[in-house]
């Protein structure tokens, strides 16, 4: 029996296979926000043979990967937090800044060409400043709070709820700014008169809905269902 099914949800199955999110990635399925839908619905969504991509998805599944995969679903809530604060916020509040310079050298340069850059600019700025605030919530309010519940019974876990759900509302945005990035950019795709800075541009907004996808799915599918299930352990009700 195939272990992949068409009726599994997307985000189990890269909680299940950590490795496999390069192929969904790769396929444009949506395993973050889009978690939820199953491998059948996300594949006539992009008129995609849901077979030919269980059949790629159990051979890179049965693959020797050459070095450890690391497996979110293996840290304990503590440990996932601060994985994801030390790795995906470091790398954001590293790297938007960043982006942003290359971004209006880029429309510098070639906004006559390309009108749609600017609105490449003004995207990744307003990414920018919501991610910037979404993380401080999480730093300052949801993560603390889900320490604390983990630590002890005594936590308020009660109060899990609705942070948890703003999180994945601003997650959904987040993936909507992608998105538009994505489609100003024909897809991150290089124009002939494309030159190094407006390369290192789109190599890099590409490194970023990487990372962001993989940033939401670890928060969407591992972090803030078990801190519910937690609470729910702790309060009977969330």
């Amino acid at each position: 029996m195939s272990q992949i099914q068409p009726d599994d949800s997307v985000a189990s199955v890269v909680v299940r296979h950590p490795a496999l999110w390069s192929v969904l990635e790769d396929a444009g399925i949506d395993y973050c926000c889009g978690g939820s839908n199953s491998l059948a619905q996300a594949c006539r969504s992009q008129r995609m043979d849901v077979a030919e991509l269980i059949q790629r998805l159990e051979a890179a599944a049965a693959a020797p990967t050459g070095q450890p995969v690391l497996d979110p679903g293996a840290f304990t809530l503590t440990e996932l937090a601060d994985h994801i604060e030390q790795t995906h916020h470091a790398y954001l509040r590293a790297e938007l800044p960043r982006l942003g310079e290359v971004a209006a050298r880029v429309v510098r340069a070639h906004g006559s060409k390309d009108a749609r850059l600017q609105q490449v600019q003004e995207t990744l700025g307003q990414l920018a400043l919501e991610l910037e605030a979404h993380m401080a919530k999480e730093e300052r309010i949801l993560f603390p709070i889900i320490r604390q519940m983990e630590a002890g019974p005594h936590a308020p876990a009660g109060a899990i709820n609705g942070p948890i759900r703003q999180m994945e509302l601003e997650h959904q945005q987040a993936g909507d700014g992608l998105d538009n990035l994505r489609r100003l950019s024909d897809g991150f795709a290089l124009p002939e008169w494309a030159c190094n800075t407006y390369r290192a541009l789109m190599t890099g907004l590409q490194q970023l809905e990487n990372d962001l996808h993989q940033h939401i799915h670890k928060e969407n599918n591992i972090l803030f269902p078990r801190a519910l299930q937690l609470a729910q352990a702790h309060t009977g009700s969330v």
